[in-house]
């Protein structure tokens, strides 16, 4: 397998309104990390992240109360030191931040104008203004990360879904041991409920596998001694052996990771608006401000250059798209906010901008509409009464323990179950026994016929998996096993249809025939079964392909993990999904409940329309200050507040999407 690449970038998100994106090599921003890598003063053992803004704040404040109310004098040297101290924690890593850009190339950038700004207010003597607009900034800074860190805190610590050890043997016992090395040939043993590690051929008589996650396949695999089994299969029933026949790197697992790095590198990566924006807008404001400072001389008869500099500085303040780094990641976080409380979790908040967008809808089947476990579903019985019935099969199904009897014997019945005696499974067919002196044979059609027991036409046209019941050489009845629909799976069809997405479609590598009766069920008009994960991906690049809107695909599997990569939106059921897919999803539900697909739809809209309301009271409220700076009626005091101000009604703007009801 390709090692070149790391799932873990995979766990990809912007910083919403910071200018960059929180992805690859590039580092995240100025006071703590979202574990990007860069050292930052957050996590076990190191300061809160509040601390340095913290300090920074109680400095300015008896600074600010010394100078007011004179309760000492204090030299201009001291003055000067102590306003020094108070701007250096808040203010250094955004010097640095912007010094690396200035090395990278990148010259006009918000730290660039928040260094600018503040010390230029040190050089012409506004100690105080200076350190305020730093610190205000920095607060901005923990907004931001907040609504990133809030997102992630909620996710748990993504898993490797690759099985840790394979058990070889070596030297008469089996040994735990690193399956990427373990030889084609090698004998191997898989525990009940343990994955199995690499592909082989089966050695035991039988085997009971659940290959859902591999094949998307609802129904348990059973079988036989030589035939193949498939690493990431999990092991339903007894010890089995097998013999390795294909290396770690060329498994049924390792192939899908390799699709999945494949697919995450088509992923196109979103830039917000504020990053787009801030590459224009910069370098005018920066040039505005040399202009504001320097053409007075030509047109003004008393210019004083110590004046026209302190207004550009306010110019700069107020210029700076620091009220937006805040106002925008603050829409996001409540955004964020109200997915996580109803169990819905974005990786990112561009992903909540992209959700919005999403016009194709294709999602998986088992484990995402259905519950991907058995249950009885009709009961239908000729010679005996359905309750009588049941006492029957149950009896014989006790003595197995196949995944269907399991599913069987769940079934809630009255009265006494009568004792099976010389029960005998045969094998691909069923079992046969004797129940209250009666010869009872539970099991298929072939079962059946090999007694000379006549089936009724109407079981062939059952797609679901059907137990026949024969009773003293008749047929008494039959049972149907399917796999269940969620409780809200109608409903969230009818939400998501309603939520203006333009094409719903089912693929599944369930049979073709129970996808499509699936599909019927939940009145979603295009449906393919019988799919395998390269499938699943191409039918998601012929969405993609027509261009009429992002495409999203909802999945629950180690084989979705592929399609979930490559979607412009990938949603994974997260409650009982799959590791991968999971790692690999762009917005989890954790409630495993389909209707939340509509929620989140919901969710990033209103998210979308709050950030955009921040964004023009920012811009309306900059405009009218700008115009006071420039005619010297606003102070940089005043530049500052008024920053202050948006910050605080788009604090109470986001907060109404906590507050909103949903679905």
């Amino acid at each position: 397998m390709n090692e070149k690449k790391d799932l873990s970038h995979l766990d990809t998100h912007d910083h919403a309104g910071h200018g960059h994106d929180h992805t690859g090599d590039s580092c995240c921003s100025t006071t703590q990390t979202s574990d990007c890598g860069c050292e930052h003063p957050q996590g076990k053992g190191k300061l809160p992240t509040y601390f340095w803004p913290l300090v920074s704040l109680i400095l300015l404040l008896m600074g600010l109360g010394v100078d007011f109310f004179k309760w000492v004098t204090v030299p201009a040297w001291a003055r000067v030191l102590w306003y020094g101290i108070a701007y250096l924690p808040v203010g250094l890593p955004v010097l640095k931040e912007g010094w690396q850009s200035i090395k990278k190339g990148d010259l006009f950038t918000e730290f660039f104008l928040m260094s600018i700004a503040t010390l230029g207010a040190f050089a012409i003597g506004e100690y105080p203004e200076g350190v305020a607009v730093m610190l205000f900034y920095a607060v901005g800074e923990m907004f931001q990360h907040a609504a990133v860190d809030r997102a992630k805190g909620n996710i748990r610590a993504l898993l490797d879904v690759r099985p840790k050890e394979a058990l070889t043997l070596q030297n008469g016992q089996y040994t735990a041991t690193n399956p990427e090395t373990v030889a084609v040939g090698a004998q191997v043993q898989v525990r009940v409920g343990e994955k199995i590690p690499l592909d082989g051929k089966l050695l035991s008589q039988k085997a009971t596998v659940n290959t859902a996650a591999i094949s998307g396949e609802s129904r348990p695999q059973t079988l036989k001694k030589g035939d193949k089994v498939y690493a990431g299969s999990i092991n339903l029933d007894g010890v089995i052996e097998f013999t390795t026949t294909r290396a770690y790197r060329d498994s049924s697992i390792a192939r899908i990771l390799d699709l999945v790095q494949n697919a995450t590198a088509r992923k196109s990566k979103t830039e917000l608006f504020i990053r787009k924006f801030a590459r224009v807008y910069t370098p005018i404001v920066t040039f505005m401000a040399i202009g504001l400072t320097l053409l007075p001389y030509f047109f003004v008869a008393d210019y004083v250059f110590g004046e026209w500099l302190y207004r550009a500085l306010i110019f700069l303040v107020i210029s700076c798209p620091c009220a937006l780094v805040i106002s925008i990641p603050l829409g996001y976080f409540g955004g964020l906010g109200a997915a996580s409380k109803n169990g819905i979790l974005f990786k990112g908040a561009s992903f909540l901008d992209a959700i919005t967008q999403v016009k194709h809808l294709a999602m998986d089947k088992t484990g995402t509409v259905t519950r991907g476990v058995f249950k009885v579903v009709d009961i239908k019985g000729f010679a005996f009464a359905e309750a009588e019935l049941m006492q029957y099969l149950i009896a014989m199904e006790g003595q197995s323990t196949h995944p269907i009897a399991k599913a069987i014997l769940e079934y809630p019945t009255e009265g006494k179950i009568p004792r099976a005696e010389n029960v005998a499974e045969i094998a691909g067919k069923g079992l046969e026994g004797t129940v209250n002196g009666k010869k009872v044979l539970v099991g298929n059609k072939a079962l059946m016929q090999a007694h000379n027991i006549t089936t009724p036409d109407e079981i062939v046209s059952i797609v679901e998996s059907v137990v026949g019941i024969g009773i003293d050489g008749q047929f008494a009845g039959y049972v149907i096993i399917a796999d269940e629909l969620k409780d809200d799976a109608v409903q969230a069809i009818a939400r998501i249809k309603s939520a203006g997405i333009n094409t719903l479609t089912m693929l599944s590598g369930d049979k073709d025939s129970i996808t499509q009766k699936t599909a019927a069920d939940l009145h979603i008009n295009a449906a393919k079964g019988g799919l395998l994960p390269e499938d699943k991906l191409h039918e998601v690049e012929q969405l993609k392909s027509q261009g009429t809107g992002k495409v999203a695909f909802v999945g629950d599997g180690i084989n979705d993990a592929p399609v979930l990569a490559a979607s412009d939106v990938g949603i994974a059921m997260g409650g009982l999904g799959s590791d991968v897919a999971i790692e690999t999803a762009d917005v989890i539900i954790q409630t495993d409940q389909p209707s939340k697909i509509a929620t989140a739809i919901q969710i990033g809209r209103s998210t979308r329309h709050i950030v955009w309301q921040n964004i023009a009271m920012a811009f309306i409220v900059k405009g009218i200050v700008l115009t006071m700076g420039a005619v010297g009626i606003a102070t940089m005091w005043e530049a500052v507040f008024a920053d202050v101000g948006v910050a605080l009604l788009a604090i109470l703007n986001a907060i109404r999407l906590q507050r909103m009801q949903w679905g």
